[in-house]
């Protein structure tokens, strides 16, 4: 389903509603995924969808409703009984009205037909360059390739019209040796750039790299984690900069804006419009997104709010509605944080003793207030001694806050696109000092 069928359908649901206000969602996705194990694709799976919201508004009383039946019987029954839910619903005295939206420009590069038209052909053609490089290391390996496509549109009573497509494809890469394990990963908009032998070979590299592995002892080390790495443990501040989070205690900024809670070296942007990972410009009410800095050279500067928290506070909307209801409130969904000037080679040639991390696994959090993490290294780590790459380690248990981490911090000069989340991290990789392991492993 194209753009204009999108709004078509909306604009035919808007005109059912009887309710005050009146807010219709109507979203297409088009997913496939090809999974492999010990060079052998075993899961090729493909997902068509499309599906209508419709958020009722009477007086102070919301009630949403969905359905991926499209027929008019069904968009009449699915506007009914989101208003027939709002009848039920308690009121909310902090309710704001829906927002008029305004101009949106997609990003260069959201949108790339041969990602929305690639083949299981093409996705199988990369699984067998994979294959090529485990058997030349005489390594099995196990992953997935995925290529998907999704649209948007936004319409409610108050003016509010806005419409998205984007795609979006990836490679996960784990190589397993005979004592060690390698990790490779890419993502991208545009399928045709992903470079499947070389994410293959990184990750047999850290595998062959690694053999025989070292154990070291657990206490407080030097770490250059890889953009991979950096994003799994990084992902986990992401709730913080929510309004909702912000208002009700669970943040660390609940302490306060305008303070200093990191290194000199972290400024940290919410910007749908990073060429390594360009998406959405507008929220899911439709409102556009604004660009928030939310931390710079250390200090806490912003949170993002949707139309609700934006009133209930006071504060200006930033456009971070996530699709109503949920829980979460509203969401910085598209974070960058800034290179630094040094190469990940300086930043390992300028460390003494230190530990290189690929990857992480299983990160839980322990103090969601203070952003304390725990969690297992994966997949490459290595032992780093007067400035070289010296061996692989036994992996390894960390206990950090993520907070306490970037106050002694330095960034590499080149970002990643990193991760494969519901929201979108471009990193670079990360130096911090005095980094926490509580204990070692035996593999």
């Amino acid at each position: 389903m194209d753009s204009k069928a999108r709004e078509a359908l909306a604009e035919r649901a808007l005109s059912l509603s009887t309710a005050d206000h009146t807010e219709v969602t109507v979203a297409t996705e088009d997913a496939d995924l090809t999974r492999f194990t010990h060079e052998e694709i075993h899961q090729n799976v493909a997902r068509s969808d499309a599906g209508l919201s419709v958020r009722a508004i009477l007086g102070k009383r919301t009630g949403t409703a969905s359905t991926n039946v499209l027929d008019e019987e069904s968009l009449r029954a699915t506007v009914d009984r989101a208003i027939a839910i709002a009848t039920l619903a308690p009121e909310d005295p902090d309710l704001a009205p829906l927002p008029s939206g305004g101009p949106t420009t997609t990003p260069q590069g959201a949108f790339v037909k041969a990602t929305a038209d690639a083949s299981p052909q093409l996705r199988a053609g990369m699984a067998d360059a994979i294959f090529k490089v485990a058997e030349s290391h005489k390594f099995w390996c196990a992953g997935f390739v995925r290529t998907q496509s999704a649209g948007y549109t936004i319409a409610n009573s108050s003016g509010a019209r806005a419409s998205f497509d984007g795609t979006d494809s990836g490679i996960n890469v784990k190589m397993t040796a005979a004592d060690s394990t390698g990790y490779g990963q890419e993502y991208s908009p545009d399928a045709t750039t992903l470079d499947a032998h070389a994410v293959a070979s990184t990750a047999a590299g850290k595998a062959k790299n690694s053999a025989q592995p070292r154990a070291v002892d657990p206490g407080e080390w030097t770490v250059i984690m890889e953009p991979a790495a950096f994003g799994e443990f990084f992902a986990y501040l992401a709730q913080h900069f929510s309004a909702q989070s912000y208002d009700e205690g669970s943040s660390f900024l609940s302490d306060g804006l305008d303070k200093n809670y990191f290194g000199e070296h972290v400024s940290i942007t919410d910007d749908y419009s990073n060429p390594l990972a360009p998406s959405m410009p507008f929220d899911f009410e439709g409102q556009p997104k604004q660009r928030v800095k939310l931390v710079e050279a250390g200090v806490a500067k912003s949170i993002v709010t949707d139309s609700y928290w934006a009133k209930k506070l006071g504060r200006e909307n930033t456009g971070h509605a996530l699709p109503a209801p949920n829980p979460y409130g509203p969401q910085a969904i598209d974070l960058v944080v800034s290179p630094g000037s040094k190469s990940t080679a300086q930043l390992i040639a300028e460390t003494k003793r230190g530990l290189l991390i690929s990857r992480f696994w299983y990160i839980r959090t322990v103090d969601q207030k203070k952003a304390i993490v725990t969690g297992m290294t994966r997949d490459g780590t290595f032992l780093i001694e007067n400035g070289k790459v010296t061996s692989g380690v036994r992996n390894m248990r960390f206990n950090q806050s993520i907070i306490t981490a970037l106050g002694k911090c330095e960034f590499s000069n080149t970002q990643q696109r990193t991760g494969d989340y519901w929201f979108s991290l471009v990193v670079p990789a990360a130096k911090i000092e005095s980094f926490t392991f509580s204990s070692g492993t035996q593999f």
